[in-house]
C-alpha cells in the first residue's frame, strides 16, 4: 500500500513535468500518449489500491516526509487513505483517463496539445493531492493547483 499511493500523484506530475519541460518540441501524438498514459497508469494504480483497500480495510497513512523534529513536535507532509477518499479517488484517476482519452481524439489536428496536456495532468495531480493530502497544507496546495490548472 506505501509503495503504490503516492504514484497516484507522481505519474500526473511526471507527465505535467514531461510536457512542459518539452517546450512543445513534442509531437501531437508524443504529447497525447504522455498526457494519456501517466493519467491511464494513475487509474490503474487505483484499481490495484481498491483491490488491496477490499482485502483489509482500514485507514492508511503514508508519510513522505517529516518538516522538522523538536521534542513531541513533528510536522509531517503525507497522504491518508480510508474508505472515501479511495472512492474520489477512483472519480478522479478514472473519469480524468476517460477525458484525457476522449480529447486524445476530439483534440486531433489542434495547435498547444502539448499545453492542453499539461495543464491536464497538472489538474489530476492537484486534485488526486487535495483528496489524499493528511494535513491542510496539501489540502491547500491542491486547491490552488486544481484552480491554476483551471485558470492558465
Amino acid at each position: 500500500m506505501s509503495l503504490f499511493l503516492p504514484l497516484t500523484f507522481l505519474l500526473p506530475l511526471a507527465g505535467t513535468l514531461i510536457l512542459s519541460l518539452s517546450r512543445g518540441r513534442l509531437g501531437r501524438a508524443d504529447s497525447a500518449w504522455v498526457g494519456v498514459s501517466s493519467v491511464g497508469l494513475a487509474a490503474v494504480v487505483t484499481a490495484l489500491l481498491t483491490w488491496t483497500f477490499l482485502a483489509s480495510p482500514g485507514t492508511y497513512e503514508v508519510t513522505l516526509w517529516t518538516w522538522i523534529s523538536v521534542g513531541d513536535f513533528q510536522p509531517t507532509i503525507g497522504l491518508a487513505l480510508d474508505g472515501l477518499s479511495l472512492t474520489m479517488l477512483g472519480i478522479i484517476t478514472g473519469v480524468g483517463f476517460l477525458i484525457h482519452l476522449f480529447a486524445a481524439w476530439y483534440m486531433h489536428g489542434e495547435s498547444g496539445i502539448t499545453r492542453f496536456y499539461a495543464y491536464m495532468n497538472l489538474f489530476v495531480f492537484s486534485m488526486v493531492l487535495l483528496v489524499l493530502g493528511d494535513n491542510l497544507l496539501l489540502l491547500f496546495l491542491g486547491w490552488e493547483g486544481s484552480a491554476c490548472a483551471v485558470i492558465c
